[in-house]
């Protein structure tokens, strides 16, 4: 719909319907979950949303984000249930540790995920990561931020820099670019960006910040069994292999890849369709990438000394306290799409692209503030992309490629809470908002930053090739 309001009047509801959020929540202490629904329907009916268009405003923003997060979480935390109860995240966790040393944990961590980010969402990825994270926490103790945002910022950067994630995918396609030089370009970049303003900045959050490890997921350490008496059996069983544990989580890296890889040859018309083709593209599909997973675990992990309905009940067990996961997580994309459907984010980012400043510069500007003020990555790239594709013409491979280095560093910063990843960060590390603001939006700005800094030093010697 057209903005009822001039762009001056837009921004100061969004900084106003921020401010009340933040209020209620961190003042007032009122559950984010009422809160976030509240202040989405103020800031609808604020905005000049027709009155009988509120509701499908507010529905389709929760409605979508519960439909990329609810299965990916559900299915995510059952099967990390799984790998935590039968040893398996020990396991992998003791290895990375035997190969890196105790003092390179946290690195072993973040490599890891930028090795396991590469093909799989951001979301998904920390979900499956996430007993691999808090077990390597457990072990060693101290703040939980030294091995969570190192993993976290690891998913972060692949999937805002590197294709074949949708949003880099996207934005070099809008601007004419080579997909396969963005790749080359962007990975060493996201690289370089995850050390210097991830794992760099979470030692220092981590030493200043002490976040004591959550057991929202997982609760107390045990091995899940419950007796008649109501006493929990603590004696496990001999851990699983560590090539057991490997092979389950390479399923999902493998079938997503297969996805991403064949997805993007077909839309570039390089093959055709087929129905091996097409059932690879279903089977790689995320959730159910993640539904083949965890039916593998439940027979490798999950019946290896219980029975099938003991390990239902484990699994039962494990959903109930990610209801308000969930829910928290689909009112923030409420709340980001009643921004978007106020026209927010438009009004702001066409004000901007006046200005007649560098391109590059204005490139990472339009993309923060589509960021911003609605919210989610994806949507500020493809977006911030459109709006500049205009002035991309002419422009070598190598440039395009770091416009869109530029737009996804922008996309990348200042995560907050109209963003479903804040959420999500909170909630799986049992961090409060003011908490998370100052620990996962700094560290998600200073890797944009560092990324952007990264293309404004080599945009002169893409000029001179």
């Amino acid at each position: 719909m057209e903005p009822v309001y001039g762009t001056t009047t837009l921004l100061l509801i969004a900084a106003a319907a921020v401010a009340v959020l933040l209020f209620l929540i961190i003042k007032v202490r009122l559950h984010a979950f009422i809160a976030l629904v509240l202040v989405s329907l103020l800031t609808a009916v604020a905005a000049g949303i027709p009155l009988a268009d509120v509701p499908t405003a507010l529905t389709s923003g929760f409605g979508s984000t519960l439909a990329s997060v609810a299965l990916l979480v559900g299915f995510g935390v059952m099967l990390g249930r799984l790998l935590e109860v039968s040893g398996g995240a020990q396991v992998l966790a003791d290895t990375l540790i035997g190969r890196f040393g105790e003092r390179r944990a946290p690195l072993a961590l973040g490599i890891a995920a930028l090795i396991f980010g590469f093909p799989i969402f951001f979301d998904a990825g920390l979900v499956v990561f996430l007993p691999i994270i808090l077990t390597v926490a457990r072990r060693f103790g101290g703040s939980v931020l030294y091995y969570a945002l190192p993993a976290a910022g690891g998913f972060a950067a692949m999937h805002a820099l590197v294709p074949p994630h949708p949003g880099p995918v996207a934005a070099g396609t809008v601007l004419g670019g080579d997909i396969g030089v963005v790749l080359l370009v962007n990975l060493p970049i996201a690289v370089v960006a995850w050390y210097v303003g991830v794992y760099l900045v979470s030692r220092q959050l981590g030493a200043r910040i002490d976040v004591a490890l959550p057991t929202l997921l997982f609760g107390e350490i045990n091995d899940g069994r419950t007796g008649d008496d109501g006493t929990v059996t603590t004696t496990q069983p001999a851990p699983p292999a560590f090539a057991t544990v490997l092979g389950l989580l390479a399923i999902p890296l493998v079938l997503i890849g297969f996805n991403t890889v064949l997805s993007t040859l077909l839309s570039s018309g390089s093959i055709d369709s087929h129905p091996v083709v097409d059932g690879l593209i279903l089977l790689g599909n995320t959730p159910v990438a993640l539904l083949v997973t965890l039916l593998a675990a439940i027979g490798l992990l999950g019946t290896r000394d219980r029975t099938l309905s003991e390990t239902t009940d484990l699994l039962d067990t494990s959903l109930g306290p990610i209801c308000s996961i969930i829910l928290i997580t689909g009112a923030g994309g409420m709340f980001g799409g009643v921004l978007r459907a106020s026209g927010i984010g438009g009004a702001l980012t066409s004000s901007l692209s006046d200005l007649g400043i560098p391109l590059l510069l204005q490139a990472f500007l339009i993309a923060t503030a589509l960021r911003v003020a609605q919210g989610s990555a994806t949507v500020a790239l493809t977006t911030a992309a459109g709006l500049i594709a205009s002035q991309a013409g002419g422009l070598s491979d190598l440039r395009i490629a770091l416009l869109v280095t530029a737009i996804a560093a922008g996309a990348t910063v200042l995560s907050h809470v109209n963003d479903s990843g804040f959420w999500l960060v909170s909630r799986f590390f049992g961090m409060d908002e003011k908490t998370t603001l100052k620990t996962w939006t700094v560290m998600e700005t200073t890797l944009g930053l560092s990324a952007f800094a990264i293309a404004v030093a080599l945009w002169p010697l893409a000029g001179a090739v």
